[in-house]
């Protein structure tokens, strides 16, 4: 069945514990998606830097996939930059906002579904590139999320990525306001890592990486931007 038409299960079986993990983290995402798509980018100028980067990995004859992709925004500014773009959430909601905002704009290579980074659904060798922004760190496991991503590029195809890496922040936040945030239900679960920790995780999993940069341009910039290549 292809992805585009997978509809959602109302399938009472009991859940694995791999289930059980991305339903938690659906649940949450689902819970603030209207919030999310109100709130505006925090660094505007540091973003549109990231789009023309990524825009300048990509071409009209390849084949893209998107996980984490949110409510669509980047998708849809990503989209005319390739022959094929399927962008993916865990989120049932995040992924309503971004067919609305589809039907707004259509762009015929975007399509979207829902599915979990921290779960095998795409298959081996499929795509040219795989792109992950502000993803890494709220995965349920960075080793399996990155051997996934590795195993659905085609030989010599990028993984692109740009992530907060929390333990770059004051230490009160990670080790202190985001359990207690956490605890009462206003954040998700977070890894906390830091740049050369994320590139470490990359190399492990046979990643060679090409670049490492940061885009923003309002204080300390925390979220690292990755470009990996999988070796030929």
């Amino acid at each position: 069945m292809p992805l585009s038409t997978i509809s959602r299960s109302t399938d009472a079986a009991p859940l694995t514990e791999a289930g059980a993990s991305a339903a938690r983290k659906a649940r949450f995402w689902d819970r603030i998606a209207r919030k999310y798509a109100a709130d505006p980018i925090a660094d505007m100028a540091g973003y549109e830097a990231t789009l023309r980067r990524v825009k300048g990995l990509l071409s009209t004859d390849q084949d893209v996939l998107e996980i984490g992709c949110g409510t669509g925004t980047t998708a849809l500014r990503l989209a005319p930059h390739t022959r094929r773009l399927l962008t993916t959430d865990v989120s049932a909601s995040m992924i309503d906002i971004a067919i609305e905002k589809l039907a707004a704009q259509p762009v015929p290579q975007l399509s979207f579904a829902v599915a979990d980074a921290d779960a095998p659904v795409f298959g081996q060798a499929k795509f040219h590139r795989v792109l992950a922004f502000n993803l890494l760190h709220l995965v349920s496991d960075l080793d399996q999320a990155l051997a996934l991503a590795v195993q659905t590029l085609r030989p010599g195809g990028l993984l692109i990525s740009k992530t907060a890496c929390i333990s770059e922040m004051n230490p009160l936040i990670p080790y202190l306001a985001l359990p207690l945030m956490r605890a009462i239900g206003k954040a998700p679960h977070v890894l906390c890592f830091n740049g050369d920790a994320l590139v470490s995780a990359m190399e492990q999993q046979g990643l060679e990486i090409v670049s490492v940069e940061r885009h923003g341009t309002r204080g300390k910039d925390i979220r690292v931007f990755i470009v990996a290549r999988k070796p030929a």
